[in-house]
Order: structure tokens, then C-alpha cells, then sequence
């Protein structure tokens, strides 16, 4: 198919600080936009904020209003002849354009908690939503086309036959377009500290658990765990920690800025999850030359190939061993250079790429 511009939901994108959503929305777009012309819709103009400057912009309600259902008139209004949305809930009621929807993951059929922020309404909705894949076929099947973020998902999606649409991976990735440069591989192993960063929330399973039960093993290491935590899990956690191991550091949140130093200076990045929906840590990390030690989980196995260390997800002396693989400065050089080359693969060109394909497959 061919068009001339491609109008693009943006109305996930958060003017305070990004979220998943409104970081792969944000800086897809702007790839995007390198790419053909693209109209973001949006409902709050500070939204415009997060996106290039000069961006053609449409007004339409919250994502969240009893008006959804009914977008396609605002959009078929503005002579849409393409829309992408990074979610799946766009209404399409009466649409005439081509309609791409996306799926991140399934990780909310396993653990069905609400994203923080939501109403008591939209969160019983949510719960309700989650307990079938039926909701999920009838939202999905109103698409001309279907993305995802990764192998994993799409082939979840095809084993719980969620589409009869075709499904396409247009990669996660970390930073922005501009940031898509091969950066230097750092030239020695970090020294002083022995850092291992966790970059993460705190839920159940994302196994935080099994790193500081893991430091009583590693008593010349510390491990930082820079997201915001609440109070009553921080005394929970705490009482993991064995006097005698390496040092068990809670930072409660750190900027942007901040969190790439500590990656800059780390030995490893570090997780556990149980279960994942993608791992932008990861790519982060890999990408700065910062070696990745993971649970072996299907998803990490993708965004961590060959250049990984996994360790079993239950077995602190597990990870602690696939740590200490990492000690001597050849190893660390050989794994910050491998996951350099691997993490190439994910980045907002070679994603807006994708989705251009698909467009054109239309």
C-alpha cells in the first residue's frame, strides 16, 4: 500500500516521565518520521513535547473516554488513510482506513495486577479483561495487521491463535533514534566496586529475591537496585540480606542520567524474572558494552543471545557462579564486545523499517 502519511496514536505518550508505552510510542515515531510523513493524534498538547519539533498533530479524546469507540470518525475526518497504534484498544467503530494494532506481551495472563495509576473502574475492567484470550481476539481481529515486540510474543500469539491478522515484530529498543550509534567498547573490566545493577520493579516475579539471597556468595560485590520501592517491600527484602555477603544497596529511584552511570561502571547487569514481557534493561545495558547475567526465560534468551550469561532462576549459587565468569578482565572484555554486536539488532531505525514494511504490505 501506498500512502503519504501515516497517522500514528500517540496518545499513550506521558508528559511527565515515560513508561514503556510512551517510550517505544515516542521514539518510534520519531524514527518513523525520518522515514514519511507521520501525523500524531493526540489529546493533550503537551504530549507534543516528547516529539519532534514541527509535528503534525491531530486532537481526539483520551484513550480512557466513553468517546473511544468512536475515534474512527475524528480519524476518517482527517483523511486517515493508515493508522498505527502502539496498543490495541483504539476504537474502530465505522473506520475507512487500514488499521495496525500492537500487543506487547502477554505478561498480564500470568500476573494480573493493573498498572499503577488507574482508576478502581478501569482496574476492574482490566482484571476482568485478563481472564480470557476471548477480549483479546475480537480487539485484535478489527486490525488489518498485527505488531509485536519480539519473536516470543508473536509466536504466544500464534500458540493462543489470538489473530487471524498477520503478526509482525517491530523490535523494543532503548534511547531514542539518535542514540542508534555504535558506541565504544569500554577497554577494561570496571574497577573498584564490584557493581551489579538491577534496573526493575519489585513485584513478585520479577525474583529479586534469588540476587540478594545470591550476594551471601559474592562478599566482594554490591548490588544496587535503583528503582523506587515501597517501605513495607524494602524491610521484606531486607531481611534476605546476609551480613557476612556483598553490600545490598537500595537507591529508591535514580534519573536517567544517573542509572547510566551506574551501568557505565557496573560489572553486570543483573535479573531474575520469573517471567518478563521484554527486557529493555537489557538492550540498555548490552549496549553500552555492560555484560547481561539473566534468568534463563524464553525472552531473554531472545534479546540476550549468545552474548548472555543465564543462570536457573531458582539457584542463587547458580547466579553467583555465572558471576564470577566474568571475573578476570579477558572474560569481561570478550562479554562486553559480544553483547555490543548483539544488541544492534534492536534499535528504532530497523524497527520503523519493519513497520514501513508493513504498511507497504497492506
Amino acid at each position: 500500500m501506498i500512502t503519504d502519511k501515516v497517522f500514528f496514536d500517540a496518545r499513550y505518550i506521558r508528559f511527565d516521565h515515560h513508561d514503556g508505552i510512551s517510550r517505544f510510542s515516542a521514539a518510534l515515531f520519531a524514527a518513523l518520521s525520518m522515514r514519511t510523513k507521520v501525523v500524531a493524534v493526540i489529546y493533550d498538547h503537551r504530549q507534543l513535547e516528547k516529539l519532534p519539533q514541527g509535528t503534525e498533530f491531530i486532537m481526539a479524546n483520551e484513550p480512557t473516554s466513553w468517546r473511544e469507540p468512536f475515534i474512527a470518525s475524528t480519524l476518517n475526518r482527517a483523511g486517515a488513510k493508515v493508522v498505527f497504534s502502539p496498543m490495541q484498544t483504539i476504537g474502530s467503530f465505522g473506520r475507512k482506513y487500514k488499521l495496525i494494532l500492537t500487543l506487547h506481551d502477554l505478561i498480564y495472563y500470568n500476573h494480573k495486577t493493573p498498572p499503577a495509576g488507574f482508576n478502581a473502574a478501569i482496574r476492574l475492567l482490566w482484571r476482568l479483561y485478563h481472564l480470557s484470550y476471548w477480549p483479546q481476539r475480537i480487539l485484535l481481529n478489527r486490525a488489518d495487521a498485527v505488531a509485536t515486540v519480539s519473536e516470543s510474543t508473536k509466536r504466544l500469539m500464534q500458540w493462543h491463535e489470538l489473530t487471524k491478522r498477520p503478526i509482525s515484530v517491530i523490535y523494543n529498543a532503548a534511547g531514542s533514534p539518535t542514540d542508534d550509534t555504535d558506541p565504544k567498547p569500554p577497554t577494561a573490566r570496571p574497577k573498584g566496586t564490584q557493581s551489579l545493577v538491577y534496573m526493575g520493579s519489585f513485584i513478585g516475579y520479577k525474583n529479586v529475591e534469588v540476587l540478594i539471597e545470591a550476594m551471601k556468595y559474592l562478599p566482594d560485590y554490591e548490588l544496587n537496585l535503583l528503582s523506587k520501592i515501597s517501605p513495607e517491600r524494602r524491610a521484606e527484602l531486607e531481611t534476605l540480606i546476609d551480613p557476612s555477603g556483598g553490600a545490598v544497596v537500595f537507591h529508591n529511584g535514580v534519573s536517567e542520567t544517573a542509572y547510566h552511570q551506574q551501568l557505565d561502571r557496573a560489572v553486570a547487569l543483573v535479573t531474575g524474572s520469573q517471567d518478563e514481557g521484554f527486557g529493555i534493561p537489557l538492550v540498555e545495558a548490552m549496549s553500552r558494552g555492560i555484560p547481561v547475567v539473566v534468568s534463563d526465560i524464553e525472552i531473554f534468551r531472545e534479546i540476550g543471545g549468545s552474548a548472555a550469561l543465564y543462570f536457573d532462576q531458582n539457584s542463587a549459587a547458580d547466579f553467583a557462579n555465572q558471576v564470577q565468569k566474568l571475573k578476570s578482565n579477558p572474560a569481561w572484555l570478550e562479554r562486553s564486545k559480544a553483547s555490543l554486536k548483539w544488541a544492534r539488532r534492536f534499535n528504532w531505525n530497523q524497527s520503523a523499517g519493519a513497520l514501513m514494511r508493513m504498511i507497504a504490505e497492506l
